[in-house]
């Protein structure tokens, strides 16, 4: 189901080019980034969808920028750029471990030609909302954005880029206090808060704020935590996995999809939002699970289709 064209999210967070070096000489690269594949899934999935994001005006910039667009974003013009677009490389020893190395600053422009109205969802996570001076700014903006968008947010953790679980808390537990819906991975979870049952956590935050928190668990589905009460599970689909990249990208474009379908998105949607009775969450849950189910199925961060979805 797409929105009218005056409905649309915007998305704010890094896009970057994923580059992979192996032992043997070769190198591989593709666009990448947690917020970008969030905007590529909603895209796909029929929404009208901006990402405000820092890349350079060079080649790898271009890449990233055809390949959001050929999903229908629309990558917003600002008044600064990077000097160079961020990348990430994986070294790959000749087990294939990696180990990483980063080339990536991160802002936001001081202006930017986003269209005229509120969207209707604002989104942020991962690198953008820690690393300096760009995250301080993500805050703020959704901060702006909180009495006429509902705020949705993925912690999306990056331990090599965030320095220890006590630096990066504080930018979590402020973006959960901010946010409407919030998802998170067991694995984030662990690394946050070792040892504390995922749920536990879920719970806690989902009195602090949020009127969903929804923890994602891999191949064993997913818990979802209400402001009204609720509490359940959902099982993942059975599939043949190529690989996880951007399985809790599509996870988070599904979920922000249903919401959409459901009514549940805009600031005067708030109250309805936190009352979402346990079967509405459900069902937007188990096609979130489809989703995500269909990327991992095939190699990268390859999101469906809409059409591929109802298929």
């Amino acid at each position: 189901m797409s929105g009218t064209t005056t409905e649309r999210a915007l998305v704010i967070g890094e896009a970057l080019i994923d580059a992979v070096q192996r032992s043997d000489g070769s190198r591989s690269q593709h666009p990448g980034g947690s917020p970008a594949n969030v905007a590529l899934g909603l895209g796909r999935l029929g929404r009208q969808v901006d990402l405000l994001t820092w890349l350079g005006r060079d080649a790898d910039g271009d890449t990233v920028r055809r390949h959001l667009e050929a999903s229908g974003v629309r990558v917003l013009e600002g008044d600064r750029v990077a000097d160079r677009t961020p990348v990430a490389t994986a070294n790959l020893d000749e087990h294939g471990v990696a180990t990483y190395e980063f080339d990536l600053e991160w802002d936001l422009p001081t202006s930017w030609d986003e269209a005229p109205g509120d969207p209707l969802v604002a989104h942020t996570g991962s690198i953008a909302t820690v690393l300096q001076p760009g995250g301080t700014r993500v805050a703020q903006e959704l901060a702006r954005r909180q009495g006429t968008s509902t705020i949705t947010y993925d912690p999306n953790l990056r331990p090599a880029l965030m320095g220890s679980p006590a630096h990066a808390l504080p930018f979590v537990d402020a973006l959960v206090r901010l946010a409407d819906v919030v998802k998170v991975s067991d694995e984030d979870l662990a690394w946050l808060h070792p040892g504390v049952a995922p749920a536990e956590i879920a719970e806690e935050w989902s009195r602090s704020g949020p009127a969903l928190v929804v923890v994602t668990h891999g191949g064993e589905g997913a818990f979802a935590s209400t402001s009204a009460g609720a509490r359940l599970t959902v099982p993942a689909p059975r599939v043949q996995v190529a690989d996880t990249v951007g399985a809790g990208d599509s996870f988070m474009g599904g979920l922000v999809d249903g919401l959409w379908s459901a009514g549940l998105l805009g600031a005067g949607r708030r109250e309805a939002l936190h009352d979402v009775d346990a079967a509405t969450v459900e069902r937007v849950l188990e096609r979130c699970a489809r989703i995500a189910a269909i990327t991992v199925s095939r190699p990268g961060a390859n999101p469906p289709s809409s059409a591929e979805l109802d298929a």
